[in-house]
């Protein structure tokens, strides 16, 4: 007499046959760091998949198999970027809003920030045709930085530090778009110096805060000796 396979045994094997070996996404975060770093260099016109699987030291088919289309892979890649240095956690508590927006400028920082201007600005030509693209740039570049400012406008407004009536969801926005501004069209770097300046010229001053009249990145002048 044939044994009789245990219930669901024949619609599991049917299953697997149908769907075949189980996909491996160990090697996702390389590809997709791959194709950030082609996104950069080339802008999404210039990107092939056969260069990410190139860069990534991967088969095209399993890229295929994977991400259909470019469009897929590139939104995925852009929606993976790392924002651990402003999770709320890790952000300064110096005592000022001013000492805590400075503490947040580091060259870690300043060079993630250009390498995803430099992201966004591949991504130009497909933001207003590409809702998803856009969705996925905004809330892997902008929102971050922007969700940043927010909490340290409101926590200098809970210790008493600036009003309550500053429009601080407009404001926390004005660093990430001066920056991309000056990324995109300007095409000037986005340094410590631009970023003191816009926060003593601009930002401070629309929170109604004093910034420091000193030039940026440079200390205050000593008065002469008497």
């Amino acid at each position: 007499m044939t044994q009789l396979e245990p219930a669901g045994a024949a619609e599991t094997t049917a299953a697997e046959t149908k769907l075949g070996r189980k996909r491996d996404h160990t090697r996702d975060p390389e590809i997709l760091a791959a194709a950030l770093e082609v996104l950069a260099e080339t802008g999404f016109d210039g990107m092939t998949i056969d260069m990410v699987a190139t860069r990534a030291k991967a088969g095209k088919a399993t890229l295929y198999r994977r991400w259909p289309s470019k469009n897929e892979l590139v939104i995925d890649a852009v929606a993976c970027m790392k924002q651990g240095d402003l999770d709320q956690a890790s952000l300064p508590d110096t005592g000022t809003l001013r000492g805590d927006f400075v503490a947040m400028i580091k060259p870690r920082s300043i060079e993630d920030g250009e390498k995803k201007m430099q992201i966004m600005a591949g991504l130009m030509s497909m933001l207003s045709a590409t809702p998803e693209m856009a969705d996925a740039a905004n809330n892997a570049i902008v929102k971050p930085r922007a969700a940043a400012n927010r909490f340290l406008m409101q926590r200098a407004i809970d210790r008493g530090e600036i009003s309550p009536e500053c429009d601080i969801d407009t404001l926390c926005l004005v660093t990430p778009s001066m920056a991309a501004y000056r990324t995109l069209i300007e095409r000037k770097p986005v340094d410590r110096d631009f970023l003191i300046t816009l926060i003593d010229g601009v930002l401070l001053p629309a929170l109604g805060l004093r910034g420091d009249t000193a030039p940026a990145g440079r200390g205050k002048v000593a008065p002469p000796a008497s």
